[in-house]
């Protein structure tokens, strides 16, 4: 399914598959001085143009061979987002190796399990952080010949016999590009659509991480699709674009926003400075296209209520005011697809000087014309206030086992609540007794590395993935997920329950951060609650109420209320069979290096039920609950009717 093209320098008559490094090379031949990327540097966005980047690419290409890698060898990278993470990828797939991405909060553990599952024979690590990491487990990973680091800041005073700086590096790929001009077009020439180009770990919520092997073919299946058919943004992404990377780009998702979509496409990249600084780096870069996980959206649309609490009165009423006409906007667009009518129209730009255009600057989405939202659900009621303020998110589906190929909401065709319809170019189907969705089409990857047992457990002999999530279709056209199958609760009553439509309902809340039902074979359903700290702190402070620290804060009965309305808030849109009847407050933040997150922030179910054990046990331990089913709070103390939310 690979297109063939010829190389732009490449020797008459030969001929090569269409991969990410041939892209590189094409755009740096037709058009050298254009803008490829930006990264900041000294407070000032660095331009790096598509000459600059085939040239890095290069060198790191032959580096890596002068390192001793072989086709087929691993090279991963542990780093934040930036454009050596690039280099290195694409480095990497140009000598026909295979890289290996690891989150930057990765604790030392996971980075012996994902180094020695990898075999991986060059680490290219961030900093001074990720190399003690690696220093410390490198004993563990008898592959790993070479350990090359980015930022010498407390480093270059090591002595170890695998430690090599980034120029020294990059001075032995230049050297060994002199002596052997015309290797990158032999490699080139031999790679195969079969060849495995990336290792992408899954985020191992029910055990240790697998590598989902991803090859030329899947990616340029992957990137037809999602980038030049619109299957990621829509209308499809152009030279003329401007991204943001700042998600983990070891993630499927991430890879596919930035890497693909700037090789395929042209689009500028920028590269925020921290997960940290999203919202700064959004006000300066002002993107056109933004992708995003839940996570991402609801933290802006809290930090929205976080500024408003805090504005004066006037502006307070304006707020309120075309916030009102904003719901109405939204209303309207997901009755009608996503398409305006010509009382939204007007609406919208009667707004727009007075508040709309001033919030979009603020939140850096002005001049975003396409926006997504994947990796994980998310509540309609998030996506619903967009589509009002003008920034209409579509919501796409897919994993890294199908290269996030499954299906996508289009412009007019929106469903709110779905994912999406699937792509016109593959197959899928909901199997007629489990639920489960299958795709079929080739962006299905290869298979799990060194795990032929797992691979056939999710690639059947007919060539369907099993995605293991429950779906249904919604007028026959459009697929709603439904949950996890192992995440499904049956509680004693019988009846299946999803705790993720329930737990994205609750994260509406701007005071909920987090969210876990629980309940299976369980007389009722109860729920574990972390707040968001920086939004109910603020709310605090705002009526005298004193606290030091995260765990003394979820103790406040003022605060206990609040969340108490949100979950009868939730209780309300379901039947009462899926109703929290008793809710207890996560005493700290759930913590990726303490076990209870993966790195892609999904919350380990069966790690909190051991930690917070003695919480789940507590709400199960006295059946006795109030008539009508209220809640009983946290910490055994019985909270009464909340007040309204301005109440002190």
């Amino acid at each position: 399914m690979s297109t063939v093209m010829q190389r732009p320098d490449a020797t008459a008559g030969s001929e090569t598959i269409r991969t990410l490094p041939t892209r590189i090379r094409a755009r740096a031949a037709t058009d050298p001085d254009r803008v490829a990327m930006r990264e900041k540097r000294f407070g000032l966005w660095q331009d790096i143009t598509w000459s600059e980047y085939w040239d890095k690419v290069s060198t790191v290409a032959h580096a890596l061979v002068s390192l001793g890698v072989q086709p087929g060898d691993r090279v991963a990278v542990h780093s934040e987002n930036r454009p050596a993470w690039l280099y290195s990828d694409l480095g990497t797939i140009a000598v026909r190796g295979i890289t290996m991405g690891l989150y930057p909060t990765n604790p030392s553990a996971e980075v012996s399990y994902l180094l020695r599952d990898s075999g991986t024979k060059v680490l290219i690590a961030e900093d001074q952080e990720q190399v003690d990491k690696a220093l410390e487990v490198e004993h563990e990973c008898p592959d790993l010949e070479w350990i090359v680091y980015l930022e010498p800041r407390g480093v270059r005073e090591y002595d170890h016999p695998k430690l090599m700086d980034w120029p020294t590096f990059l001075e032995r790929g230049r050297a060994h590009r002199e002596q052997h001009p015309d290797l990158l077009d032999r490699l080139a020439a031999a790679a195969e659509p079969d060849d495995v180009v990336t290792l992408i770990y899954t985020s191992g919520t029910t055990g240790p991480p697998k590598g989902a092997m991803l090859t030329n073919g899947n990616v340029e299946f992957a990137t037809r699709t999602l980038i030049t058919e619109g299957g990621f943004y829509d209308p499809p992404a152009s030279g003329d674009d401007v991204i943001l990377s700042y998600l983990p780009l070891c993630h499927v998702a991430e890879r596919a926003a930035t890497t693909w979509t700037n090789a395929e496409a042209g689009v500028t990249v920028h590269f925020a400075e921290s997960i940290e600084t999203i919202q700064a780096n959004l006000k300066e870069v002002q993107p056109t296209l933004f992708f995003a996980v839940p996570r991402i959206w609801e933290k802006i649309h809290a930090g929205i209520h976080v500024k408003m609490h805090a504005a004066s009165r006037l502006k307070k009423l304006t707020y309120g005011f075309w916030m009102k006409v904003a719901e109405r906007i939204g209303d309207k667009l997901v009755a009608n697809g996503g398409n305006h009518t010509l009382t939204t129209r007007i609406l919208y730009g009667l707004g727009h000087p007075f508040l709309y255009r001033a919030l979009r600057d603020r939140i850096g989405l002005r001049k975003v014309r396409a926006a997504s939202s994947g990796a994980a659900p998310i509540a309609p009621e998030v996506l619903k206030f967009f589509f009002g303020i003008g920034v209409p998110i579509y919501e796409i589906y897919g994993m890294t086992e199908n290269a996030a190929v499954a299906t996508v909401n289009r412009p007019g065709r929106v469903k709110l609540g779905t994912v999406g319809e699937p792509h016109p170019s593959i197959e899928l189907r909901i199997d007629d007794e489990t639920g489960e969705i299958l795709t079929r089409h080739p962006a299905n990857f290869a298979g799990y590395w060194n795990k032929p047992d797992k691979t056939m457990e999710t690639l059947d002999t007919d060539g369907w993935l099993h995605t293991g999530d429950v779906g249904v279709w919604v007028d026959g056209t459009h697929v709603k997920i439904v949950d996890r199958i192992k995440d499904i609760i049956i509680p004693a009553g019988g009846k299946n329950i999803s705790p993720s439509e329930i737990e994205n309902s609750l994260k509406t809340s701007p005071y909920i951060k987090e969210a876990v039902v629980i309940g299976d074979q369980r007389p009722y359903l109860t729920a574990l609650i972390g707040i968001e700290l920086d939004m109910i702190g603020d709310w605090a402070q705002r009526r005298n109420i004193p606290y030091t620290t995260y765990r003394d804060l979820t103790t406040k009965p003022e605060v206990l209320q609040l969340i108490q309305k949100a979950i009868k808030d939730t209780n309300e849109r379901f039947a009462r069979v899926e109703n929290i009847r008793k809710f207890r407050m996560m005493p700290k933040e759930l913590d990726h290096e303490d076990g209870e997150m993966t790195a892609t922030q999904k919350v380990k179910r069966s790690a909190l039920n051991d930690i917070f054990g003695d919480l789940v046990e507590d709400m199960y331990a006295n059946r006795t609950e109030h008539a009508g089913g209220d809640l009983v709070s946290v910490h055994s103390v019985e909270v009464a009717e909340p007040a309204e939310e301005g109440a002190t």
